[in-house]
This record gives structure tokens, C-alpha cells and sequence, in this order.
């Protein structure tokens, strides 16, 4: 190997090496800027504190990679497996990111035809280190009670609008008729029938609105069920026996629930009636309470049955919205306001049950209201050890004529 050989594989290998020791200078550099500036990490404690809050809350990485979402935040579409799922919430994000500075948003979610939309108040707010913070609220419900209140007070006003102006037409026919007492006498039977009905209308308007605003469960307290039945059937009784209607209890005795007295009578009230109302003279109506266990919970179903005109399918889908009407004539001949099912689906719901209906046109219904059970473990007296529950009805199978 000549002397040029050797100088110039030496120079080669002085640069390969000096090459080399550059590269690893320059990424202990990065290391040691890596080690100074470690990347954004959540305090065990943040998730903690941040679970509790109902809102969707975020915190994203400098990459967009979520480093904290909260359940809300996935529920609600926010989070989308590890990204932010808005495509304009992201944007902002990153904006948030690059220029240090906060932004809000309003965003709108689920507006597809097959699901209800949700309004997402969206604040985004920069952290130390290219993190960024989102957090969320969902104005939805808050806009769902705006739009039930207008439709109510439509409704409401559509609804008034026919009792009083009936009243005004039947008051002007009676001034005209003064000198024929046959046709005031009429005419004034006429305009009780309406004002009748008009009371009962602002009467359960009124129900209504106090239902709506009050929390049955907020001042809760034991309901007996057999009570909430006998004033149902003593109020039915005097209609059941002009109609020719019987009227029957069966089923569990003894059984109670946790909630507003009132608010129980009032629904089962609009059950019997609205049995007794829409049969035909002759017919028959049963109140039947029964103690269920389903899957370990215990419930209390009451079912009104009646084998009256029945409801078509196209009708019972919308038989618990407000002033809905199966048979309109037949209501206004009754004095029904439309609003009685509502206010007993209301009543239900807040309870923490629920409301079933089984009808067929020509066969009759049978409403089912269900209402979790009040039930208190309590040791048998024959020393077996084992819990029976207070409340379990030990009449199965009564049958009470009331009327």
C-alpha cells in the first residue's frame, strides 16, 4: 500500500469518526433538552378531582394525543378512541397551542336525522408545555326545558282558546234569546259544560307546572300503595255508577313506595278515569297491584285495566304527549283535557319508574305504572337467619267489588 493510499484511508476514517462523535454529541444534546423539558404528564391527582365534575373535560398532549379524558368526554363524542372527535374542536386546539391563547366554541353533535342534537359549549385553554386544556357543557337540556316551555305555552293558548271562545259564542246566544226561557235554559247548561271544562283544563295546567318544578324525591317519604288505591276508587265511584261500570281491586296488599303521596294519587286518579271515560256503559274496569322481582330489584306495578273502545298503534306511540288526543270528540264530550296520561308518564318517570301500555281497538287497555319498591331487610322470628322484606304483599289474588 503506497504512501497516497495511506493518507487518504486515513483521512477517510478520521472523517467517519468525526462524524460519528458529532452525531453523538448532538444527541446527548437532545437528550440532556429532553431531560431538562420532559414531556406533559397529568398529576395522579388531577383525574381524581377532574372524575367528579359532570362536564367532558380534556387535557391534550402537544401532538393531540390525550393525556386525561374524562367518561363525560367519551359519552358525549368529544373523544374519539385517542383523539379529540370534533374536527373543530381539534382545530382550535392547535391554534390554542401555537399561539398561547384561549378560545371558546359552540359545536353541535348527533344532528344526524336518527339521533337528537346536542349544543356543546366547547372553552379551550393552553397549559404549560404544549398541553391543552377542553372542557365542555352541554347546553342541550338547558335548550330541550326553552323549547317544552314555548310548546306548552302554545299549547296552552291553542287549548284555552276553544272553552273561552265557546263561552263567548253561548253568552252572546243567551243575550239574544233573553225572551225564550226554554233556549237560555239551554244554552246556560251549555256554558257550564264549558266553563266545567275549562276549569278542569287551567286545573291540570296548573298540576302540571307544580309537577314539573317540584322533585317528588327531594323531600321523599313511605307511600302506602293500598291507600293511594282506595282514594283512586273513591273518587271513581260516583262516575262508575252512572256509566253502569264496575269497578274492581286486586292483587298484593301491603305494599309501599318512597315518594309524594299527592303526586301518586293524582296519576292513579288519571288512570282510573280515563278508563272509566273512555268504556262503554256496562263495561268493566280493575285496579291490580302487584310486588314483582325482577332481576334482584323489587317493583311495584299497578296496572288500570279496562275492556273499553282500545287504542290504535298509530295513536299509542303519542298518547303520553301533552293535549294528545286518541278520540277528540269523544274527549271534549267527556271534559278531557289531554293532558292526564302526560301528567301520570311525568309522575312516573320522577319516581324512578316508568309507564307500559297494552291496547287493542275494540279490546280494551291495560296502563301500567311501575314504581320501585320500598323494601326493608328484617330478620325472620323463626331463627333461620334469613331477610324477607317489609312491604311484600301476603294478599295475592283479593278481589275487592268497588262499585
Amino acid at each position: 500500500m503506497g504512501p497516497v493510499v495511506t493518507v487518504l484511508l486515513g483521512f477517510v476514517l478520521g472523517a467517519m469518526v468525526g462524524a460519528a462523535l458529532a452525531l453523538v454529541l448532538a444527541w446527548g444534546h437532545r437528550a440532556r433538552v429532553r431531560m431538562a423539558e420532559p414531556p406533559p404528564v397529568v398529576d395522579p391527582e388531577v383525574p381524581e378531582v377532574l372524575d367528579a365534575f359532570r362536564q367532558p373535560v380534556v387535557v391534550a398532549g402537544p401532538h393531540d394525543e390525550l393525556l386525561y379524558a374524562n367518561a363525560p368526554a367519551r359519552t358525549i363524542g368529544l373523544v374519539r378512541g385517542t383523539r379529540i372527535g370534533i374536527a373543530e374542536v381539534l382545530e382550535a386546539v392547535r391554534a390554542a397551542r401555537r399561539t398561547g391563547e384561549g378560545a371558546d366554541r359552540e359545536v353541535m353533535l348527533g344532528a344526524a336525522d336518527d339521533a337528537p342534537s346536542r349544543q356543546l359549549q366547547v372553552r379551550i385553554r393552553p397549559l404549560a408545555r404544549e398541553a391543552v386544556l377542553v372542557v365542555g357543557d352541554d347546553r342541550s337540556a338547558l335548550i330541550r326545558v326553552d323549547e317544552s316551555k314555548r310548546d306548552l305555552v302554545a299549547n296552552i293558548s291553542h287549548e284555552l282558546k276553544t272553552p273561552v271562545g265557546a263561552l263567548q259564542v253561548l253568552a252572546e246566544t243567551v243575550q239574544e234569546a233573553a225572551d225564550e226561557p226554554e233556549a237560555v235554559r239551554h244554552f246556560a247548561g251549555r256554558m257550564l259544560v264549558e266553563s266545567t271544562r275549562l276549569g278542569e283544563l287551567v286545573q291540570q295546567i296548573i298540576e302540571l307546572g307544580r309537577l314539573q318544578s317540584d322533585d317528588p324525591l327531594g323531600d321523599a317519604a313511605p307511600v302506602d300503595i293500598d291507600e293511594i288505591v282506595q282514594t283512586a276508587a273513591g273518587r271513581a265511584r260516583e262516575a262508575c255508577q252512572a256509566r253502569r261500570i264496575s269497578f274492581s281491586i286486586a292483587g298484593d296488599e301491603g305494599l309501599r313506595v318512597i315518594g309524594d303521596r299527592h303526586q301518586l294519587r293524582v296519576a292513579l286518579s288519571n288512570l282510573v278515569e280515563n278508563a272509566i271515560s273512555y268504556s262503554d256503559p256496562g263495561a268493566r274496569v280493575a285496579v291490580t297491584v302487584r310486588d314483582v322481582d325482577e332481576d334482584g330489584d323489587r317493583w311495584v306495578d299497578i296496572a288500570v285495566t279496562d275492556n273499553g273502545i282500545g287504542i290504535g298503534e298509530e295513536d299509542q306511540e303519542r298518547i303520553f304527549e301533552r293535549f294528545y288526543r286518541v278520540d277528540y270528540a269523544r274527549s271534549r264530550e267527556n271534559g278531557g283535557t289531554g293532558l292526564g296520561l302526560s301528567i301520570v308518564k311525568h309522575v312516573a318517570v320522577a319516581h324512578g319508574g316508568g309507564i307500559r301500555l297494552w291496547s287493542r281497538p275494540g279490546r280494551g287497555s291495560t296502563f301500567t305504572m311501575r314504581l320501585p319498591a320500598l323494601v326493608d331487610p328484617v330478620e325472620h322470628n323463626d331463627g333461620t337467619g334469613h331477610d324477607d322484606m317489609v312491604g311484600r304483599g301476603d294478599g295475592a289474588g283479593r278481589r275487592e267489588e268497588v262499585a
